[in-house]
Protein backbone atom coordinates (compact mmCIF):
# COMPACT_ATOMS: atom_id res chain seq x y z
CA UNK A 1 0.00 0.00 0.00
CA UNK A 2 2.97 2.29 0.56
CA UNK A 3 3.64 2.20 -3.22
CA UNK A 4 0.12 3.32 -4.13
CA UNK A 5 0.06 6.75 -5.80
CA UNK A 6 -1.13 9.74 -3.79
CA UNK A 7 -4.00 11.91 -5.04
CA UNK A 8 -4.78 15.20 -3.28
CA UNK A 9 -8.24 16.81 -3.37
CA UNK A 10 -7.83 20.60 -3.21
CA UNK A 11 -9.91 23.72 -3.72
CA UNK A 12 -11.41 26.63 -1.85
CA UNK A 13 -13.71 26.00 1.16
CA UNK A 14 -17.17 24.48 0.73
CA UNK A 15 -16.84 23.11 -2.80
CA UNK A 16 -17.49 19.53 -1.63
CA UNK A 17 -13.98 18.12 -1.22
CA UNK A 18 -14.86 16.01 1.84
CA UNK A 19 -18.03 14.72 0.16
CA UNK A 20 -15.93 13.62 -2.81
CA UNK A 21 -13.38 12.02 -0.45
CA UNK A 22 -16.14 10.02 1.26
CA UNK A 23 -17.57 9.00 -2.11
CA UNK A 24 -14.25 7.74 -3.50
CA UNK A 25 -13.18 5.95 -0.30
CA UNK A 26 -16.64 4.47 0.26
CA UNK A 27 -16.72 5.80 3.81
CA UNK A 28 -18.15 8.54 5.99
CA UNK A 29 -14.80 9.32 7.56
CA UNK A 30 -14.72 13.04 6.71
CA UNK A 31 -17.16 15.46 8.33
CA UNK A 32 -19.52 17.01 5.80
CA UNK A 33 -21.57 20.19 6.31
CA UNK A 34 -22.51 23.46 4.63
CA UNK A 35 -20.18 25.21 7.11
CA UNK A 36 -17.18 26.58 5.15
CA UNK A 37 -13.78 25.50 6.42
CA UNK A 38 -15.02 22.52 8.45
CA UNK A 39 -12.01 20.42 7.40
CA UNK A 40 -8.73 21.61 8.92
CA UNK A 41 -6.25 18.72 8.88
CA UNK A 42 -5.07 16.47 6.08
CA UNK A 43 -6.99 13.21 6.06
CA UNK A 44 -5.65 10.13 4.27
CA UNK A 45 -7.63 7.14 3.09
CA UNK A 46 -7.54 4.35 0.52
CA UNK A 47 -9.73 4.46 -2.59
CA UNK A 48 -10.32 1.33 -4.65
CA UNK A 49 -10.73 2.25 -8.31
CA UNK A 50 -12.03 -1.20 -9.18
CA UNK A 51 -8.63 -2.88 -9.01
CA UNK A 52 -5.96 -0.18 -8.67
CA UNK A 53 -5.65 1.40 -5.23
CA UNK A 54 -4.74 5.01 -4.53
CA UNK A 55 -4.00 6.98 -1.37
CA UNK A 56 -6.45 9.86 -1.24
CA UNK A 57 -5.79 13.07 0.69
CA UNK A 58 -8.67 15.29 1.81
CA UNK A 59 -7.43 18.80 2.54
CA UNK A 60 -8.54 22.04 4.13
CA UNK A 61 -9.98 24.71 1.84
CA UNK A 62 -7.33 27.00 0.38
CA UNK A 63 -7.73 30.54 1.70
CA UNK A 64 -5.71 33.74 1.68
CA UNK A 65 -4.70 34.34 5.31
CA UNK A 66 -2.32 36.33 7.49
CA UNK A 67 0.81 34.54 8.65
CA UNK A 68 0.36 32.46 11.79
CA UNK A 69 -3.43 32.41 11.71
CA UNK A 70 -5.46 29.19 11.80
CA UNK A 71 -6.29 29.59 8.10
CA UNK A 72 -2.58 30.02 7.33
CA UNK A 73 -1.75 26.79 9.17
CA UNK A 74 -4.56 25.04 7.30
CA UNK A 75 -3.16 26.33 3.99
CA UNK A 76 0.30 24.95 4.83
CA UNK A 77 -1.25 21.51 5.41
CA UNK A 78 -2.86 21.70 1.96
CA UNK A 79 0.41 22.83 0.35
CA UNK A 80 2.16 19.82 1.96
CA UNK A 81 -0.51 17.53 0.47
CA UNK A 82 0.08 19.04 -2.99
CA UNK A 83 3.83 18.52 -2.53
CA UNK A 84 3.35 14.82 -1.64
CA UNK A 85 0.78 14.05 -4.36
CA UNK A 86 1.34 12.58 -7.81
CA UNK A 87 -2.03 13.92 -8.99
CA UNK A 88 -4.27 16.83 -7.97
CA UNK A 89 -8.05 16.88 -8.12
CA UNK A 90 -8.85 20.60 -8.26
CA UNK A 91 -12.49 20.98 -7.21
CA UNK A 92 -14.73 23.96 -8.02
CA UNK A 93 -18.40 24.58 -7.29
CA UNK A 94 -20.30 24.36 -10.58
CA UNK A 95 -23.25 26.20 -9.05
CA UNK A 96 -21.28 29.13 -7.67
CA UNK A 97 -19.08 29.47 -10.74
CA UNK A 98 -15.40 30.37 -10.73
CA UNK A 99 -14.51 32.85 -7.98
CA UNK A 100 -11.33 34.95 -7.57
CA UNK A 101 -10.23 32.46 -4.90
CA UNK A 102 -10.55 29.61 -7.42
CA UNK A 103 -8.38 31.52 -9.89
CA UNK A 104 -5.76 32.32 -7.22
CA UNK A 105 -5.43 28.77 -6.05
CA UNK A 106 -5.48 27.35 -9.57
CA UNK A 107 -2.14 29.14 -9.87
CA UNK A 108 -0.89 27.31 -6.76
CA UNK A 109 -1.85 23.96 -8.29
CA UNK A 110 -0.32 24.92 -11.65
CA UNK A 111 2.97 26.05 -10.09
CA UNK A 112 3.35 22.67 -8.38
CA UNK A 113 4.02 21.09 -11.77
CA UNK A 114 1.74 18.14 -10.86
CA UNK A 115 -0.92 16.86 -13.29
CA UNK A 116 -4.35 18.31 -12.48
CA UNK A 117 -7.86 17.02 -13.10
CA UNK A 118 -10.39 19.85 -12.93
CA UNK A 119 -13.57 18.68 -11.19
CA UNK A 120 -16.77 20.75 -11.36
CA UNK A 121 -18.76 19.47 -8.39
CA UNK A 122 -22.46 20.04 -7.59
CA UNK A 123 -23.21 19.91 -11.33
CA UNK A 124 -26.51 18.07 -10.91
CA UNK A 125 -29.52 19.85 -12.42
CA UNK A 126 -29.71 23.01 -14.51
CA UNK A 127 -28.10 25.23 -11.84
CA UNK A 128 -24.70 23.68 -12.41
CA UNK A 129 -24.44 24.58 -16.10
CA UNK A 130 -23.17 28.17 -15.93
CA UNK A 131 -20.39 27.49 -13.44
CA UNK A 132 -19.33 24.43 -15.41
CA UNK A 133 -18.56 26.51 -18.50
CA UNK A 134 -16.80 29.16 -16.38
CA UNK A 135 -14.31 26.50 -15.25
CA UNK A 136 -12.81 26.29 -18.75
CA UNK A 137 -11.11 29.64 -17.99
CA UNK A 138 -8.90 28.14 -15.25
CA UNK A 139 -6.55 26.68 -17.84
CA UNK A 140 -6.78 23.00 -16.90
CA UNK A 141 -8.70 21.95 -19.99
CA UNK A 142 -12.24 20.62 -19.97
CA UNK A 143 -13.72 20.25 -16.46
CA UNK A 144 -15.35 16.99 -15.46
CA UNK A 145 -18.92 17.54 -14.24
CA UNK A 146 -19.82 15.44 -11.20
CA UNK A 147 -22.09 15.37 -8.19
CA UNK A 148 -20.16 13.86 -5.29
CA UNK A 149 -23.29 13.91 -3.10
CA UNK A 150 -25.42 12.00 -5.61
CA UNK A 151 -22.66 9.88 -7.17
CA UNK A 152 -23.08 11.30 -10.67
CA UNK A 153 -19.99 11.28 -12.88
CA UNK A 154 -17.86 9.37 -10.37
CA UNK A 155 -17.24 6.51 -12.82
CA UNK A 156 -15.81 8.93 -15.38
CA UNK A 157 -13.65 10.53 -12.68
CA UNK A 158 -12.24 7.13 -11.69
CA UNK A 159 -11.31 6.41 -15.32
CA UNK A 160 -9.60 9.82 -15.62
CA UNK A 161 -7.66 9.30 -12.37
CA UNK A 162 -6.42 5.89 -13.51
CA UNK A 163 -5.41 7.28 -16.92
CA UNK A 164 -3.56 10.23 -15.40
CA UNK A 165 -1.60 7.91 -13.09
CA UNK A 166 -0.97 5.25 -15.73
CA UNK A 167 -2.92 2.62 -13.81
CA UNK A 168 -4.61 -0.30 -15.55
CA UNK A 169 -7.76 -2.12 -14.59
CA UNK A 170 -7.75 -5.93 -14.23
CA UNK A 171 -9.86 -7.98 -16.65
CA UNK A 172 -13.53 -7.71 -15.74
CA UNK A 173 -13.84 -11.41 -14.92
CA UNK A 174 -11.09 -11.12 -12.33
CA UNK A 175 -12.34 -8.00 -10.58
CA UNK A 176 -13.51 -8.42 -7.03
CA UNK A 177 -16.53 -6.80 -5.48
CA UNK A 178 -16.06 -4.57 -2.46
CA UNK A 179 -15.56 -6.72 0.63
CA UNK A 180 -14.46 -9.85 -1.28
CA UNK A 181 -10.96 -11.28 -1.16
CA UNK A 182 -9.01 -13.34 -3.68
CA UNK A 183 -8.37 -17.04 -3.12
CA UNK A 184 -4.82 -16.31 -2.05
CA UNK A 185 -5.89 -13.83 0.63
CA UNK A 186 -7.32 -14.85 4.01
CA UNK A 187 -10.83 -13.74 4.85
CA UNK A 188 -11.19 -11.11 7.56
CA UNK A 189 -12.12 -13.66 10.18
CA UNK A 190 -8.93 -15.62 9.48
CA UNK A 191 -6.56 -12.68 9.95
CA UNK A 192 -4.97 -12.67 13.38
CA UNK A 193 -5.64 -9.48 15.29
CA UNK A 194 -1.88 -9.08 15.78
CA UNK A 195 -1.44 -8.43 12.04
CA UNK A 196 -4.07 -5.71 11.94
CA UNK A 197 -3.43 -2.12 12.98
CA UNK A 198 -4.17 -1.42 16.63
CA UNK A 199 -6.80 1.34 16.52
CA UNK A 200 -5.86 3.97 19.11
CA UNK A 201 -8.00 7.08 19.71
CA UNK A 202 -6.38 10.11 21.34
CA UNK A 203 -9.10 11.81 23.40
CA UNK A 204 -9.38 14.54 26.01
CA UNK A 205 -10.51 18.08 26.70
CA UNK A 206 -9.75 20.90 24.23
CA UNK A 207 -6.18 22.19 24.28
CA UNK A 208 -4.75 19.22 26.19
CA UNK A 209 -2.19 18.69 23.40
CA UNK A 210 -3.75 15.81 21.43
CA UNK A 211 -2.67 17.02 17.99
CA UNK A 212 0.80 17.90 19.30
CA UNK A 213 1.09 14.35 20.64
CA UNK A 214 0.05 12.82 17.31
CA UNK A 215 2.55 15.02 15.46
CA UNK A 216 5.30 13.97 17.90
CA UNK A 217 4.50 10.27 17.40
CA UNK A 218 4.40 10.68 13.61
CA UNK A 219 7.56 12.75 13.51
CA UNK A 220 5.92 15.41 11.30
CA UNK A 221 3.48 18.31 11.55
CA UNK A 222 0.50 16.34 10.26
CA UNK A 223 -2.11 18.10 12.44
CA UNK A 224 -2.43 21.83 12.86
CA UNK A 225 -1.63 22.93 16.40
CA UNK A 226 -1.72 26.13 18.39
CA UNK A 227 -2.88 27.77 21.61
CA UNK A 228 -6.46 28.13 20.34
CA UNK A 229 -8.75 25.44 21.84
CA UNK A 230 -10.86 23.37 19.45
CA UNK A 231 -8.50 23.44 16.45
CA UNK A 232 -9.16 19.80 15.56
CA UNK A 233 -12.58 19.06 14.09
CA UNK A 234 -12.32 15.83 12.08
CA UNK A 235 -11.11 12.58 13.62
CA UNK A 236 -8.01 11.97 11.50
CA UNK A 237 -6.23 8.59 11.35
CA UNK A 238 -2.50 8.09 10.77
CA UNK A 239 -0.40 4.90 10.94
CA UNK A 240 2.93 4.47 12.73
CA UNK A 241 5.16 1.45 13.20
CA UNK A 242 6.12 0.48 16.75
CA UNK A 243 8.48 -2.50 17.06
CA UNK A 244 7.02 -4.16 13.97
CA UNK A 245 3.41 -3.52 14.93
CA UNK A 246 1.21 -1.02 13.11
CA UNK A 247 -0.63 1.42 15.34
CA UNK A 248 -3.39 3.53 13.79
CA UNK A 249 -3.56 6.81 15.71
CA UNK A 250 -6.80 8.78 15.50
CA UNK A 251 -6.63 12.40 16.60
CA UNK A 252 -10.04 13.60 17.80
CA UNK A 253 -11.69 16.89 18.63
CA UNK A 254 -11.57 18.02 22.25
CA UNK A 255 -14.69 17.13 24.22
CA UNK A 256 -16.30 19.77 26.43
CA UNK A 257 -19.40 19.45 28.57
CA UNK A 258 -22.54 19.23 26.43
CA UNK A 259 -24.03 22.41 27.86
CA UNK A 260 -21.02 24.37 26.61
CA UNK A 261 -21.27 23.06 23.03
CA UNK A 262 -23.34 25.55 21.05
CA UNK A 263 -21.77 25.90 17.58
CA UNK A 264 -22.80 23.40 14.89
CA UNK A 265 -19.17 22.74 13.91
CA UNK A 266 -18.31 21.75 17.47
CA UNK A 267 -21.41 19.55 17.72
CA UNK A 268 -20.35 17.72 14.55
CA UNK A 269 -16.80 17.37 15.86
CA UNK A 270 -17.96 16.04 19.23
CA UNK A 271 -20.25 13.49 17.55
CA UNK A 272 -17.36 12.38 15.35
CA UNK A 273 -15.10 11.97 18.39
CA UNK A 274 -17.70 9.80 20.15
CA UNK A 275 -18.10 7.72 16.99
CA UNK A 276 -14.32 7.26 16.88
CA UNK A 277 -14.39 6.04 20.49
CA UNK A 278 -16.85 3.30 19.54
CA UNK A 279 -14.57 2.02 16.77
CA UNK A 280 -11.33 2.33 18.78
CA UNK A 281 -9.64 -0.55 20.56
CA UNK A 282 -7.43 1.47 22.91
CA UNK A 283 -8.14 5.03 24.05
CA UNK A 284 -5.36 7.31 25.26
CA UNK A 285 -7.01 9.85 27.55
CA UNK A 286 -4.73 12.88 27.47
CA UNK A 287 -4.72 14.98 30.64
CA UNK A 288 -3.28 18.48 30.94
CA UNK A 289 -0.84 18.43 33.88
CA UNK A 290 -1.60 22.11 34.55
CA UNK A 291 -5.31 21.28 35.04
CA UNK A 292 -5.34 17.57 35.97
CA UNK A 293 -8.42 15.40 36.30
CA UNK A 294 -11.17 17.93 35.92
CA UNK A 295 -14.71 16.58 35.90
CA UNK A 296 -14.79 16.36 32.09
CA UNK A 297 -11.64 14.18 32.09
CA UNK A 298 -13.34 11.69 34.40
CA UNK A 299 -16.54 11.83 32.31
CA UNK A 300 -14.55 10.89 29.20
CA UNK A 301 -12.81 8.11 31.14
CA UNK A 302 -16.17 6.70 32.20
CA UNK A 303 -17.40 6.84 28.58
CA UNK A 304 -14.37 4.80 27.50
CA UNK A 305 -14.94 2.17 30.18
CA UNK A 306 -18.69 1.96 29.50
CA UNK A 307 -17.95 1.33 25.82
CA UNK A 308 -15.66 -1.53 26.85
CA UNK A 309 -12.50 0.01 25.36
CA UNK A 310 -9.00 -0.41 26.79
CA UNK A 311 -7.78 2.74 28.54
CA UNK A 312 -4.37 4.37 28.96
CA UNK A 313 -4.04 7.73 30.70
CA UNK A 314 -1.27 10.09 29.58
CA UNK A 315 -0.40 13.16 31.66
CA UNK A 316 0.87 15.76 29.18
CA UNK A 317 3.07 18.84 29.85
CA UNK A 318 4.83 16.91 32.63
CA UNK A 319 7.97 18.98 32.07
CA UNK A 320 6.07 22.00 33.47
CA UNK A 321 5.34 20.31 36.82
CA UNK A 322 7.63 21.36 39.68
CA UNK A 323 6.82 18.86 42.46
CA UNK A 324 6.51 15.72 40.34
CA UNK A 325 6.38 13.06 43.13
CA UNK A 326 3.61 14.89 44.95
CA UNK A 327 1.50 15.39 41.82
CA UNK A 328 1.99 11.78 40.69
CA UNK A 329 0.82 10.53 44.08
CA UNK A 330 -2.26 12.78 43.94
CA UNK A 331 -3.06 11.70 40.38
CA UNK A 332 -2.94 8.02 41.29
CA UNK A 333 -5.18 8.60 44.32
CA UNK A 334 -7.74 10.49 42.20
CA UNK A 335 -7.62 7.80 39.53
CA UNK A 336 -8.12 4.97 42.02
CA UNK A 337 -11.12 6.75 43.53
CA UNK A 338 -12.82 8.12 40.42
CA UNK A 339 -12.28 5.20 38.02
CA UNK A 340 -12.53 2.41 40.56
CA UNK A 341 -14.30 0.18 38.00
CA UNK A 342 -10.98 -0.26 36.15
CA UNK A 343 -8.25 -0.61 38.78
CA UNK A 344 -4.68 -0.62 37.53
CA UNK A 345 -5.13 1.75 34.58
CA UNK A 346 -1.72 2.59 33.11
CA UNK A 347 -0.73 6.18 33.88
CA UNK A 348 2.15 7.54 31.78
CA UNK A 349 3.73 10.98 32.15
CA UNK A 350 4.79 12.64 28.89
CA UNK A 351 5.66 15.91 27.22
CA UNK A 352 4.33 15.90 23.67
CA UNK A 353 6.07 19.16 22.76
CA UNK A 354 9.44 17.98 24.11
CA UNK A 355 8.81 14.44 22.75
CA UNK A 356 9.49 12.81 26.12
CA UNK A 357 7.86 9.63 27.40
CA UNK A 358 6.54 8.60 23.97
CA UNK A 359 8.13 5.11 23.99
CA UNK A 360 6.66 4.42 27.42
CA UNK A 361 3.26 5.54 26.16
CA UNK A 362 3.36 3.24 23.11
CA UNK A 363 4.55 0.34 25.28
CA UNK A 364 1.61 0.92 27.64
CA UNK A 365 -0.80 1.02 24.67
CA UNK A 366 0.44 -2.32 23.30
CA UNK A 367 0.40 -3.98 26.72
CA UNK A 368 -3.12 -2.72 27.42
CA UNK A 369 -4.28 -3.93 23.99
CA UNK A 370 -2.90 -7.42 24.66
CA UNK A 371 -4.63 -7.52 28.05
CA UNK A 372 -7.88 -6.42 26.39
CA UNK A 373 -7.56 -9.42 24.02
CA UNK A 374 -6.57 -11.95 26.70
CA UNK A 375 -8.40 -15.28 26.84
CA UNK A 376 -8.21 -17.49 29.92
CA UNK A 377 -8.51 -21.28 29.41
CA UNK A 378 -11.68 -22.72 30.90
CA UNK A 379 -9.93 -25.24 33.22
CA UNK A 380 -7.87 -22.42 34.75
CA UNK A 381 -11.03 -20.36 35.22
CA UNK A 382 -12.79 -23.10 37.11
CA UNK A 383 -9.77 -23.82 39.32
CA UNK A 384 -9.79 -20.10 40.15
CA UNK A 385 -13.53 -20.29 40.90
CA UNK A 386 -13.03 -23.13 43.38
CA UNK A 387 -10.33 -21.17 45.20
CA UNK A 388 -12.39 -17.95 45.21
CA UNK A 389 -15.43 -19.76 46.60
CA UNK A 390 -13.38 -21.48 49.30
CA UNK A 391 -11.87 -18.15 50.41
CA UNK A 392 -15.21 -16.39 50.56
CA UNK A 393 -18.41 -18.42 50.15
CA UNK A 394 -21.46 -16.86 48.47
CA UNK A 395 -23.93 -15.43 50.98
CA UNK A 396 -27.24 -17.06 51.74
CA UNK A 397 -30.44 -15.52 50.37
CA UNK A 398 -33.76 -16.28 52.13
CA UNK A 399 -32.01 -18.96 54.15
CA UNK A 400 -30.63 -20.78 51.08
CA UNK A 401 -27.02 -20.64 49.95
CA UNK A 402 -26.39 -19.72 46.31
CA UNK A 403 -24.20 -22.21 44.46
CA UNK A 404 -22.02 -21.15 41.54
CA UNK A 405 -21.39 -24.21 39.43
CA UNK A 406 -19.27 -23.16 36.48
CA UNK A 407 -17.60 -20.19 34.80
CA UNK A 408 -16.51 -19.61 31.20
CA UNK A 409 -15.19 -16.79 29.01
CA UNK A 410 -17.40 -16.38 25.93
CA UNK A 411 -15.50 -13.42 24.45
CA UNK A 412 -12.60 -10.99 24.66
CA UNK A 413 -12.27 -7.30 23.73
CA UNK A 414 -13.01 -6.68 26.62
CA UNK A 415 -12.60 -9.92 28.62
CA UNK A 416 -16.12 -11.17 29.34
CA UNK A 417 -16.96 -13.95 31.78
CA UNK A 418 -20.20 -15.75 32.58
CA UNK A 419 -20.82 -17.83 35.72
CA UNK A 420 -23.76 -20.23 35.97
CA UNK A 421 -25.79 -20.60 39.15
CA UNK A 422 -29.36 -21.43 40.14
CA UNK A 423 -30.41 -18.09 41.65
CA UNK A 424 -28.44 -15.47 39.74
CA UNK A 425 -30.89 -12.66 40.51
CA UNK A 426 -30.47 -13.15 44.27
CA UNK A 427 -26.67 -12.74 44.29
CA UNK A 428 -25.60 -9.46 45.98
CA UNK A 429 -23.68 -7.02 43.79
CA UNK A 430 -20.94 -6.86 46.39
CA UNK A 431 -20.16 -10.55 45.88
CA UNK A 432 -20.07 -10.16 42.11
CA UNK A 433 -17.61 -7.30 42.62
CA UNK A 434 -15.50 -9.56 44.85
CA UNK A 435 -15.37 -12.22 42.12
CA UNK A 436 -14.53 -9.64 39.46
CA UNK A 437 -11.64 -8.19 41.45
CA UNK A 438 -10.38 -11.66 42.35
CA UNK A 439 -10.48 -12.57 38.66
CA UNK A 440 -8.48 -9.45 37.76
CA UNK A 441 -5.79 -10.31 40.31
CA UNK A 442 -5.58 -13.99 39.41
CA UNK A 443 -5.20 -13.49 35.65
CA UNK A 444 -3.46 -10.09 35.54
CA UNK A 445 -6.19 -7.99 33.93
CA UNK A 446 -5.40 -4.43 35.05
CA UNK A 447 -6.65 -1.30 33.34
CA UNK A 448 -9.29 -2.86 31.08
CA UNK A 449 -13.04 -3.31 31.60
CA UNK A 450 -13.88 -6.80 32.84
CA UNK A 451 -17.47 -7.93 32.37
CA UNK A 452 -18.57 -10.59 34.83
CA UNK A 453 -22.20 -11.69 34.84
CA UNK A 454 -24.23 -14.45 36.46
CA UNK A 455 -26.63 -16.55 34.47
CA UNK A 456 -29.21 -19.04 35.63
CA UNK A 457 -28.48 -22.57 34.54
CA UNK A 458 -26.51 -25.75 35.21
CA UNK A 459 -23.00 -26.55 34.11
CA UNK A 460 -23.42 -27.25 30.36
CA UNK A 461 -20.51 -29.73 30.47
CA UNK A 462 -21.66 -31.61 33.56
CA UNK A 463 -22.95 -34.65 31.60
CA UNK A 464 -19.96 -34.90 29.23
Amino acid sequence: MSQAPIVAIVGRPNVGKSTLYNRLTGSRAALVSDIPGLTRDRREGVADLGGPLIRLLDTAGLEEARAGSIADRMRKQTEKAIEDAQLILFVVDARAGVTPADSAFASVARESGKPVILVANKAEGAKGTDGFYDAFGLGFGAPLAISAEHGEGIGDLVVDIAAALGLSFPPRAKRLKRGETGDSEPADGEIEHATKPVRVAIMGRPNAGKSTLVNALLGEDRMITGPEPGLTRDSVASDIDYKGRTIRLVDTAGLRRKVKITELAEKLSASDAVRTLRFAEVVVLLIDAERPFEKQDLTIGSMVVNEGRALVIAINKWDLVTDKPKMLRELKETLAESLAQVPGVALVTISARAEKGLDQLLAAVVKCYETWNRRVPTPQLNRWLEEALSRHSPPAAAGRRIKIRYVTQPSTRPPTFVAFCQRADAMPKSYVKYLTNSLRDAFDLPGVPVRFTLRKGDNPFAKK
